[in-house]
Protein backbone atom coordinates (compact mmCIF):
# COMPACT_ATOMS: atom_id res chain seq x y z
CA UNK A 1 0.00 0.00 0.00
CA UNK A 2 1.36 3.15 -0.87
CA UNK A 3 -0.78 5.64 1.69
CA UNK A 4 -0.75 5.01 5.56
CA UNK A 5 -4.54 5.77 6.64
CA UNK A 6 -3.05 5.70 10.06
CA UNK A 7 -0.63 8.97 9.62
CA UNK A 8 -4.16 10.92 8.19
CA UNK A 9 -6.18 10.37 11.11
CA UNK A 10 -3.02 11.06 13.41
CA UNK A 11 -2.43 14.24 11.62
CA UNK A 12 -6.38 14.99 11.69
CA UNK A 13 -6.18 15.03 15.34
CA UNK A 14 -3.00 17.02 15.10
CA UNK A 15 -5.28 19.63 13.52
CA UNK A 16 -7.91 19.57 15.99
CA UNK A 17 -5.56 20.17 18.40
CA UNK A 18 -3.95 23.10 16.79
CA UNK A 19 -7.01 24.86 15.81
CA UNK A 20 -9.96 23.94 18.15
CA UNK A 21 -11.01 24.37 21.22
CA UNK A 22 -13.64 22.53 23.87
CA UNK A 23 -16.55 23.80 21.49
CA UNK A 24 -14.90 22.63 18.43
CA UNK A 25 -13.31 23.57 15.04
CA UNK A 26 -12.53 27.66 14.62
CA UNK A 27 -11.33 27.37 11.50
CA UNK A 28 -13.48 30.26 9.52
CA UNK A 29 -12.27 31.38 6.77
CA UNK A 30 -10.56 34.96 6.55
CA UNK A 31 -9.81 34.28 10.17
CA UNK A 32 -6.73 34.13 12.25
CA UNK A 33 -6.80 30.68 12.86
CA UNK A 34 -8.01 29.36 9.65
CA UNK A 35 -4.52 31.14 8.53
CA UNK A 36 -3.20 29.27 11.12
CA UNK A 37 -4.56 25.82 9.74
CA UNK A 38 -3.44 26.50 5.99
CA UNK A 39 0.17 27.40 7.60
CA UNK A 40 0.51 24.03 9.58
CA UNK A 41 -0.92 22.27 6.47
CA UNK A 42 2.08 23.94 4.44
CA UNK A 43 4.72 22.47 7.24
CA UNK A 44 3.06 19.05 5.66
CA UNK A 45 4.87 19.88 2.58
CA UNK A 46 8.50 20.14 3.23
CA UNK A 47 10.96 17.55 1.63
CA UNK A 48 8.31 16.99 -1.33
CA UNK A 49 9.04 17.56 -4.71
CA UNK A 50 6.41 19.91 -5.03
CA UNK A 51 5.68 23.15 -5.82
CA UNK A 52 2.54 24.84 -4.32
CA UNK A 53 1.29 28.94 -4.66
CA UNK A 54 -2.66 30.66 -3.87
CA UNK A 55 -4.34 31.76 -7.07
CA UNK A 56 -6.28 34.83 -7.42
CA UNK A 57 -8.90 33.65 -4.97
CA UNK A 58 -6.53 32.45 -2.56
CA UNK A 59 -6.94 28.80 -3.62
CA UNK A 60 -3.93 27.35 -2.32
CA UNK A 61 -2.53 24.72 -5.18
CA UNK A 62 -0.04 22.06 -4.01
CA UNK A 63 1.50 20.21 -7.49
CA UNK A 64 3.47 17.09 -7.69
CA UNK A 65 4.76 17.56 -11.70
CA UNK A 66 4.41 14.41 -13.70
CA UNK A 67 5.82 12.86 -17.27
CA UNK A 68 2.26 14.59 -18.58
CA UNK A 69 1.22 18.30 -18.47
CA UNK A 70 -2.32 16.85 -17.98
CA UNK A 71 -3.29 16.66 -13.90
CA UNK A 72 -5.62 15.06 -11.32
CA UNK A 73 -6.86 17.13 -8.98
CA UNK A 74 -7.78 16.05 -5.64
CA UNK A 75 -9.60 18.53 -3.58
CA UNK A 76 -11.23 19.43 -0.62
CA UNK A 77 -11.07 22.34 2.12
CA UNK A 78 -9.58 23.36 5.12
CA UNK A 79 -12.04 25.77 6.44
CA UNK A 80 -14.51 25.18 9.25
CA UNK A 81 -18.46 26.17 10.15
CA UNK A 82 -17.92 28.03 14.14
CA UNK A 83 -18.15 25.50 16.23
CA UNK A 84 -17.29 23.08 13.77
CA UNK A 85 -16.21 19.23 13.60
CA UNK A 86 -13.41 17.62 12.88
CA UNK A 87 -13.65 15.82 9.84
CA UNK A 88 -15.49 18.07 7.79
CA UNK A 89 -13.46 19.07 4.74
CA UNK A 90 -10.12 18.41 6.52
CA UNK A 91 -10.65 14.48 5.79
CA UNK A 92 -10.30 15.11 2.37
CA UNK A 93 -7.42 17.70 2.29
CA UNK A 94 -5.54 15.26 4.71
CA UNK A 95 -6.60 12.29 1.98
CA UNK A 96 -5.10 14.12 -0.60
CA UNK A 97 -1.83 14.72 1.28
CA UNK A 98 -1.62 10.95 1.83
CA UNK A 99 -1.77 10.23 -1.71
CA UNK A 100 0.28 13.10 -3.50
CA UNK A 101 3.07 11.89 -0.76
CA UNK A 102 2.08 8.07 -2.55
CA UNK A 103 2.80 8.78 -5.70
CA UNK A 104 5.88 11.09 -5.18
CA UNK A 105 7.56 8.48 -3.41
CA UNK A 106 6.23 5.36 -5.68
CA UNK A 107 7.53 6.91 -9.05
CA UNK A 108 10.67 8.86 -7.36
CA UNK A 109 9.02 12.00 -7.63
CA UNK A 110 7.91 12.06 -11.33
CA UNK A 111 4.22 10.32 -11.72
CA UNK A 112 3.13 9.21 -15.17
CA UNK A 113 1.13 12.62 -14.68
CA UNK A 114 0.61 15.70 -13.03
CA UNK A 115 -0.87 15.29 -9.51
CA UNK A 116 -2.25 18.18 -8.08
CA UNK A 117 -4.01 19.08 -4.66
CA UNK A 118 -5.86 21.86 -3.91
CA UNK A 119 -7.38 23.49 -0.67
CA UNK A 120 -10.42 25.69 -1.72
CA UNK A 121 -10.96 28.86 -0.44
CA UNK A 122 -13.95 29.19 1.91
CA UNK A 123 -16.01 26.51 1.38
CA UNK A 124 -18.01 27.12 4.05
CA UNK A 125 -19.06 30.65 3.39
CA UNK A 126 -19.94 30.37 7.57
CA UNK A 127 -18.46 33.93 7.72
CA UNK A 128 -20.33 36.13 4.85
CA UNK A 129 -23.22 33.74 3.81
CA UNK A 130 -21.64 33.03 0.50
CA UNK A 131 -20.46 29.09 -0.29
CA UNK A 132 -18.10 27.62 -2.25
CA UNK A 133 -16.15 31.39 -2.95
CA UNK A 134 -12.95 30.07 -4.07
CA UNK A 135 -13.67 26.86 -6.53
CA UNK A 136 -17.04 29.30 -7.89
CA UNK A 137 -13.59 31.71 -8.96
CA UNK A 138 -12.00 28.60 -10.44
CA UNK A 139 -14.97 27.37 -12.12
CA UNK A 140 -16.09 31.27 -13.10
CA UNK A 141 -19.05 31.38 -11.75
CA UNK A 142 -18.01 33.75 -9.21
CA UNK A 143 -20.53 36.24 -8.46
CA UNK A 144 -18.17 39.81 -7.93
CA UNK A 145 -20.48 42.38 -7.65
CA UNK A 146 -23.04 41.03 -5.24
CA UNK A 147 -20.13 39.24 -2.61
CA UNK A 148 -18.35 42.51 -2.51
CA UNK A 149 -20.28 44.03 -0.25
CA UNK A 150 -21.42 41.32 1.91
CA UNK A 151 -20.93 41.68 5.74
CA UNK A 152 -19.99 39.38 8.44
CA UNK A 153 -22.32 40.04 11.86
CA UNK A 154 -19.58 42.86 13.04
CA UNK A 155 -20.14 44.66 9.75
CA UNK A 156 -16.59 43.54 8.22
CA UNK A 157 -17.00 43.74 4.76
CA UNK A 158 -16.00 40.48 2.32
CA UNK A 159 -13.78 42.46 0.49
CA UNK A 160 -12.20 43.93 3.33
CA UNK A 161 -11.23 40.83 5.10
CA UNK A 162 -9.99 38.70 1.89
CA UNK A 163 -8.00 42.16 1.07
CA UNK A 164 -6.51 41.53 4.91
CA UNK A 165 -5.42 37.83 4.01
CA UNK A 166 -3.81 39.43 0.24
CA UNK A 167 -6.43 38.50 -1.85
CA UNK A 168 -8.64 41.03 -4.20
CA UNK A 169 -11.99 40.20 -5.14
CA UNK A 170 -11.94 42.38 -8.41
CA UNK A 171 -8.77 39.52 -9.42
CA UNK A 172 -10.67 36.58 -8.56
CA UNK A 173 -11.27 35.79 -12.59
CA UNK A 174 -7.76 34.94 -13.22
CA UNK A 175 -8.38 31.86 -10.48
CA UNK A 176 -9.52 30.48 -13.54
CA UNK A 177 -5.85 29.92 -15.33
CA UNK A 178 -5.84 26.80 -12.62
CA UNK A 179 -8.13 24.60 -15.10
CA UNK A 180 -5.40 24.85 -17.55
CA UNK A 181 -4.32 20.76 -18.20
CA UNK A 182 -7.05 19.40 -15.78
CA UNK A 183 -8.29 16.25 -16.52
CA UNK A 184 -9.92 14.73 -13.88
CA UNK A 185 -10.85 15.63 -9.87
CA UNK A 186 -11.93 13.52 -6.94
CA UNK A 187 -12.91 14.68 -3.62
CA UNK A 188 -13.13 12.46 -0.15
CA UNK A 189 -16.00 13.86 1.97
CA UNK A 190 -17.90 12.90 5.25
CA UNK A 191 -21.50 11.81 4.56
CA UNK A 192 -22.90 13.86 7.05
CA UNK A 193 -26.04 12.24 6.60
CA UNK A 194 -27.99 9.25 7.67
CA UNK A 195 -27.81 6.87 4.41
CA UNK A 196 -24.69 5.00 4.89
CA UNK A 197 -25.16 4.04 8.66
CA UNK A 198 -28.71 3.21 8.19
CA UNK A 199 -27.59 0.50 5.63
CA UNK A 200 -24.31 -0.20 7.75
CA UNK A 201 -22.06 0.33 4.97
CA UNK A 202 -18.74 2.35 5.60
CA UNK A 203 -18.38 4.19 1.83
CA UNK A 204 -20.70 5.42 -0.62
CA UNK A 205 -20.27 6.57 -4.04
CA UNK A 206 -21.87 10.29 -4.78
CA UNK A 207 -24.11 10.49 -7.83
CA UNK A 208 -24.16 14.29 -8.03
CA UNK A 209 -24.92 17.65 -5.85
CA UNK A 210 -29.12 18.21 -5.64
CA UNK A 211 -30.13 21.57 -7.09
CA UNK A 212 -30.98 24.16 -4.84
CA UNK A 213 -33.82 26.64 -4.91
CA UNK A 214 -33.77 29.37 -1.86
CA UNK A 215 -36.50 31.66 -1.82
CA UNK A 216 -37.85 34.23 0.65
CA UNK A 217 -41.41 34.17 0.86
CA UNK A 218 -43.21 37.03 2.48
CA UNK A 219 -47.18 37.14 3.71
CA UNK A 220 -49.26 40.24 4.62
CA UNK A 221 -51.67 40.25 6.69
CA UNK A 222 -53.01 42.99 9.03
CA UNK A 223 -51.79 43.82 12.26
CA UNK A 224 -54.50 44.44 14.91
CA UNK A 225 -54.93 44.13 18.49
CA UNK A 226 -55.26 40.07 19.72
CA UNK A 227 -57.71 40.67 22.35
CA UNK A 228 -60.55 42.75 20.59
CA UNK A 229 -59.97 41.37 16.95
CA UNK A 230 -62.75 38.53 16.29
CA UNK A 231 -61.15 34.84 14.90
CA UNK A 232 -63.51 35.43 11.72
CA UNK A 233 -61.88 38.78 10.63
CA UNK A 234 -58.69 38.65 11.28
CA UNK A 235 -56.06 38.43 7.85
CA UNK A 236 -53.31 36.51 10.26
CA UNK A 237 -50.15 36.21 8.13
CA UNK A 238 -48.71 33.51 10.09
CA UNK A 239 -51.38 31.80 9.85
CA UNK A 240 -50.50 31.37 6.16
CA UNK A 241 -47.02 30.69 7.01
CA UNK A 242 -47.97 28.02 8.95
CA UNK A 243 -49.94 26.15 6.40
CA UNK A 244 -47.07 26.65 4.17
CA UNK A 245 -44.49 24.92 6.58
CA UNK A 246 -46.24 21.84 6.67
CA UNK A 247 -47.64 21.37 3.55
CA UNK A 248 -43.80 21.25 2.06
CA UNK A 249 -42.89 18.39 4.27
CA UNK A 250 -45.86 16.77 1.52
CA UNK A 251 -44.43 18.10 -1.48
CA UNK A 252 -41.08 16.65 -0.71
CA UNK A 253 -42.69 13.73 0.66
CA UNK A 254 -43.17 12.64 -2.97
CA UNK A 255 -40.18 12.22 -4.41
CA UNK A 256 -37.68 9.55 -3.04
CA UNK A 257 -34.47 12.23 -2.51
CA UNK A 258 -36.46 15.60 -2.02
CA UNK A 259 -36.12 17.56 0.83
CA UNK A 260 -37.76 21.31 1.80
CA UNK A 261 -36.95 23.10 4.74
CA UNK A 262 -38.53 26.76 5.94
CA UNK A 263 -35.17 27.61 8.05
CA UNK A 264 -36.53 30.64 9.03
CA UNK A 265 -39.86 32.83 10.36
CA UNK A 266 -39.72 36.59 11.38
CA UNK A 267 -42.70 37.75 12.63
CA UNK A 268 -44.22 41.44 12.76
CA UNK A 269 -45.23 43.57 14.95
CA UNK A 270 -43.76 40.07 16.29
CA UNK A 271 -45.31 40.91 19.89
CA UNK A 272 -47.68 38.85 21.99
CA UNK A 273 -50.44 41.26 21.89
CA UNK A 274 -51.04 41.79 18.19
CA UNK A 275 -52.34 39.73 15.32
CA UNK A 276 -48.83 39.08 13.09
CA UNK A 277 -49.17 41.79 9.96
CA UNK A 278 -46.11 40.41 8.24
CA UNK A 279 -44.37 37.36 8.30
CA UNK A 280 -41.17 36.67 6.46
CA UNK A 281 -39.65 33.31 5.88
CA UNK A 282 -37.42 31.33 4.05
CA UNK A 283 -38.02 28.65 1.38
CA UNK A 284 -35.35 26.17 0.62
CA UNK A 285 -35.75 23.09 -1.68
CA UNK A 286 -33.34 20.39 -3.15
CA UNK A 287 -33.34 17.35 -5.47
CA UNK A 288 -30.95 15.73 -8.14
CA UNK A 289 -33.37 15.85 -10.72
CA UNK A 290 -34.20 18.93 -12.54
CA UNK A 291 -37.95 18.74 -13.37
CA UNK A 292 -38.45 17.28 -9.59
CA UNK A 293 -37.17 20.55 -8.14
CA UNK A 294 -38.92 22.95 -10.75
CA UNK A 295 -42.14 21.30 -9.42
CA UNK A 296 -41.55 21.33 -6.30
CA UNK A 297 -41.21 25.10 -6.47
CA UNK A 298 -44.15 25.10 -8.78
CA UNK A 299 -46.22 23.31 -5.90
CA UNK A 300 -44.86 25.50 -2.74
CA UNK A 301 -46.11 28.86 -5.09
CA UNK A 302 -48.83 27.53 -5.64
CA UNK A 303 -49.53 25.70 -2.06
CA UNK A 304 -48.54 29.52 -0.53
CA UNK A 305 -50.77 31.51 -3.10
CA UNK A 306 -53.80 28.88 -1.67
CA UNK A 307 -52.91 29.59 1.93
CA UNK A 308 -52.77 33.24 1.69
CA UNK A 309 -56.26 33.45 0.31
CA UNK A 310 -57.74 31.34 2.84
CA UNK A 311 -56.37 34.01 5.32
CA UNK A 312 -57.40 36.86 3.36
CA UNK A 313 -54.03 37.69 3.16
CA UNK A 314 -51.74 38.76 -0.17
CA UNK A 315 -47.46 36.84 -0.42
CA UNK A 316 -44.81 37.29 -2.47
CA UNK A 317 -41.88 35.62 -3.33
CA UNK A 318 -37.96 36.22 -3.88
CA UNK A 319 -35.40 34.10 -5.12
CA UNK A 320 -32.18 34.34 -2.97
CA UNK A 321 -30.18 31.98 -4.95
CA UNK A 322 -30.39 28.96 -7.07
CA UNK A 323 -27.70 26.44 -8.46
CA UNK A 324 -29.17 23.43 -10.92
CA UNK A 325 -28.41 19.68 -10.16
CA UNK A 326 -25.03 19.30 -10.79
CA UNK A 327 -24.28 15.03 -11.96
CA UNK A 328 -21.20 13.65 -11.96
CA UNK A 329 -19.55 12.01 -14.73
CA UNK A 330 -20.71 8.64 -14.82
CA UNK A 331 -16.86 6.96 -15.91
CA UNK A 332 -15.67 9.03 -12.59
CA UNK A 333 -19.00 7.34 -10.55
CA UNK A 334 -18.29 3.62 -12.36
CA UNK A 335 -14.30 3.89 -10.97
CA UNK A 336 -15.17 5.23 -7.54
CA UNK A 337 -17.95 2.45 -7.58
CA UNK A 338 -15.25 -0.32 -8.39
CA UNK A 339 -12.78 1.81 -5.59
CA UNK A 340 -14.97 1.34 -3.03
CA UNK A 341 -15.97 -2.40 -3.67
CA UNK A 342 -12.68 -3.43 -3.98
CA UNK A 343 -11.91 -2.46 -0.47
CA UNK A 344 -15.29 -2.61 1.57
CA UNK A 345 -16.87 -5.42 -0.55
CA UNK A 346 -20.00 -3.35 -1.05
CA UNK A 347 -21.23 0.06 -2.39
CA UNK A 348 -23.92 2.56 -2.03
CA UNK A 349 -24.89 5.35 -4.61
CA UNK A 350 -26.44 8.16 -3.16
CA UNK A 351 -27.04 11.95 -4.05
CA UNK A 352 -25.56 14.86 -1.70
CA UNK A 353 -27.95 17.19 -0.44
CA UNK A 354 -25.36 19.47 1.39
CA UNK A 355 -23.34 21.42 -1.65
CA UNK A 356 -20.06 21.10 -2.10
CA UNK A 357 -16.20 22.71 -4.81
CA UNK A 358 -16.87 19.28 -6.30
CA UNK A 359 -20.25 20.82 -7.99
CA UNK A 360 -18.18 24.14 -9.31
CA UNK A 361 -15.56 22.00 -10.65
CA UNK A 362 -17.98 19.86 -12.86
CA UNK A 363 -19.79 23.21 -13.73
CA UNK A 364 -16.29 24.30 -15.57
CA UNK A 365 -16.38 20.33 -17.41
CA UNK A 366 -14.13 18.88 -15.75
CA UNK A 367 -14.85 15.16 -14.97
CA UNK A 368 -15.41 14.65 -11.10
CA UNK A 369 -16.77 12.18 -8.50
CA UNK A 370 -17.10 12.32 -4.82
CA UNK A 371 -16.58 9.66 -2.34
CA UNK A 372 -18.48 9.61 0.77
CA UNK A 373 -17.53 7.81 3.99
CA UNK A 374 -20.46 6.84 6.71
CA UNK A 375 -21.01 9.93 9.38
CA UNK A 376 -22.51 8.63 12.86
CA UNK A 377 -25.41 9.80 13.33
CA UNK A 378 -25.74 11.87 10.76
CA UNK A 379 -24.15 14.25 12.45
CA UNK A 380 -22.06 17.56 11.11
CA UNK A 381 -21.21 21.19 11.50
CA UNK A 382 -20.97 20.13 15.34
CA UNK A 383 -17.80 19.14 17.93
CA UNK A 384 -19.56 15.90 18.40
CA UNK A 385 -19.14 14.85 14.93
CA UNK A 386 -17.49 11.82 14.52
CA UNK A 387 -16.92 8.66 12.01
CA UNK A 388 -15.01 5.38 12.96
CA UNK A 389 -11.67 5.38 12.38
CA UNK A 390 -12.06 1.73 11.02
CA UNK A 391 -13.91 3.28 8.04
CA UNK A 392 -11.75 6.51 7.74
CA UNK A 393 -9.25 3.83 7.23
CA UNK A 394 -11.16 2.54 4.05
CA UNK A 395 -12.12 5.58 2.88
CA UNK A 396 -8.46 6.82 3.25
CA UNK A 397 -7.52 3.17 1.38
CA UNK A 398 -10.60 3.22 -1.48
CA UNK A 399 -9.93 6.79 -2.14
CA UNK A 400 -6.15 5.89 -3.05
CA UNK A 401 -7.41 3.25 -5.50
CA UNK A 402 -9.84 5.37 -6.96
CA UNK A 403 -7.04 8.39 -7.77
CA UNK A 404 -5.19 5.52 -9.37
CA UNK A 405 -7.92 4.44 -11.31
CA UNK A 406 -8.10 8.32 -12.81
CA UNK A 407 -4.58 8.69 -13.42
CA UNK A 408 -4.89 5.38 -15.49
CA UNK A 409 -7.47 6.77 -17.29
CA UNK A 410 -6.26 9.80 -17.82
CA UNK A 411 -3.81 8.37 -19.54
CA UNK A 412 -5.62 6.73 -21.56
CA UNK A 413 -7.60 9.17 -22.98
CA UNK A 414 -5.50 11.99 -23.29
CA UNK A 415 -3.18 13.20 -25.81
CA UNK A 416 0.40 12.97 -24.74
CA UNK A 417 2.43 16.04 -24.97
Amino acid sequence: MSVNPRRVIAELKELRELTGDENGAQRVAWTATWRKARAWFESKLVGLPVEHHYDAAGNHWVTLPGASQWSLVIGSHLDSVPNGGWLDGCLGMMAALEILRGFAGEFDGHPPITIRVVDWADEEGARFGRSLLGSSAFAGTDSIAADRVRADKDGILLEDALRSCGVEIDRFPEARRERDGVAAYIELHIEQGPVLEARDLPLGVVLGTKGVERHSVTFFGQEAHSGSTPMKVRRDALASAAKLALEIRDIAGRHEDAVCTMGSVKTFPGIVTAVVGRCETTLDMRDLDADILAEMYREARGASERFAAEEKCTVEWSRIWSIEPVPFHPMMIEFCDAAIVETAGISQQLPSGPLHDAAEVARAGVPVVMMFVQSLGSISHNKIENSKEEHLELAVTAFDLLARKAVRWIQEVQPDD
